[in-house]
């Protein structure tokens, strides 16, 4: 807790009076706003994520050797890095803050471009040429966003032979193999996942090749909510579209008169490589009669996303 406590106050998250090790009041509050801040689940409880969260937001790009590892290292010095080298025009790919083989390959070119020893490895000599090159760059969409905004555009405008994921990690099985029922009748090929861990999830979906995923878990106010993938200086604009247009939809039905549209870092939006969208049904009792119109709505916003998956 102390640990928990000390990271919380250097990022500027103030735990007040509360005892060193002791989790009171204003350390409660400092872990509440820190997720919110973060795009977390705001429950004021330092799990796992939350934690994993603290600690990568720690890292500054220099702060230490980055290179491609096993488990990929992940942080905030990550994400500056993928940022800074995709504003340069080498594909990084997402802003997602962990290390992988895009990311080696994208450093590996800015360093035969510069002159660096090509090494795969981002140490004080890359950090400097770095920021030499991106003090005098306007900022602006990465490589990755472009590629990502022409690859919608040029993909087919229909449900036909599009490759989608739809998963849920429990409770609303029958919710997400109605949808993909639906969408398979629409022609689509659909992967439906099972999973309690979202990670799993994410891999599940990137090894399928989807174009798309959709994610659905019970909420319990009433409503709903829809959430997109986005970072400090990134956000998946593909996802913000298909999490407007399934929140649209929603709304539209008197049974889901309420809802909101964020984006988030959860790790099922994190780590998919397509666009994906988490959408937060409530409450379950809602869900399981309606699922049938459920199925037939967040279709008809897949539909909707592939005719225009950009806003125009």
């Amino acid at each position: 807790m102390r640990d928990v406590q000390r990271r919380l106050t250097s990022l500027g998250y103030d735990t007040g009076d509360d005892e060193q090790g002791s989790y009171g009041g204003a350390t409660e509050r400092a872990v509440l706003g820190f997720q919110e801040r973060r795009g977390l689940r705001a429950d004021g409880i330092c799990g796992q994520q939350t934690w994993t969260s603290l600690v990568e937001a720690g890292y500054r790009l220099g702060d230490r050797l980055l290179y491609l590892a096993a488990p990929m290292l992940r942080g905030d010095d990550v994400g500056e890095l993928q940022q800074d080298l995709g504003a340069l025009g080498f594909d990084a790919g997402r802003v997602d803050g962990i290390f992988g083989p895009r990311t080696r390959d994208a450093l590996e070119q800015f360093q035969r471009n510069t002159a660096i020893t090509v090494d795969g490895v981002c140490g004080p000599d890359t950090v400097a040429a770095l920021r030499r090159v991106v003090r005098g760059t306007d900022a602006g969409p990465t490589v990755a966003v472009l590629r990502e905004v022409e690859a919608m555009r040029e993909a087919p405008h229909q449900l036909e032979s599009r490759r989608f994921c739809v998963g849920e990690t429990g409770g609303l099985g029958a919710l997400a193999d109605a949808i993909g029922r639906a969408l398979a009748n629409a022609g689509a090929v659909v992967a439906v996942l099972h999973h309690p861990d979202e990670s799993v999830q994410a891999e599940e979906a990137n090894a399928f090749g989807a174009e798309a995923y959709l994610g659905i878990a019970v909420r319990e106010d009433p409503g709903c909510a829809t959430y997109f993938y986005a970072a400090a200086a990134f956000e998946s604009i593909g996802g913000r579209r298909l999490a407007e247009l399934a929140l649209e939809v929603l709304t539209a039905q008197p049974f889901m008169a309420t809802g909101e549209c964020a984006g988030m870092r959860m790790p099922i939006l994190r780590e998919t490589r397509m666009p994906a969208v988490l959408c937060e049904l409530g409450p379950a009792q809602i869900v399981v009669e309606h699922t049938g119109e459920l199925a037939r709505t967040l279709t008809l916003a897949f539909s909707r996303w592939v005719e225009s998956p950009v806003d125009r």
